[in-house]
């Protein structure tokens, strides 16, 4: 069987918020952290058509979340 295993790491000026916001969203196979001004969010499956529909919803969740940390920083 197939390991597929990445990191994505994005540079965030509200890191911290970026990445409670995306951990509810969050797989069994993913974990998400802040580090250092960075959301880190560790992926792994055995299906690659499966890991890259859970990035593309991750990416799509990660745009959502740091335009709302934005506007929550801003008032």
């Amino acid at each position: 069987m197939m390991e597929i295993r990445g990191i994505l790491r994005t540079r965030h000026t509200q890191a911290e918020c970026v990445a409670a916001s995306l951990r509810p969203d969050n797989l069994q196979s993913m974990r998400t952290c802040s580090r250092d001004g960075h959301v880190v969010t560790e992926i792994q499956g055995t299906s690659l058509r499966s890991v890259i529909a859970s990035v593309d919803d991750y990416l799509m969740n990660l745009s959502i979340a740091e335009e709302l940390c934005s506007l929550v920083e801003e008032r």
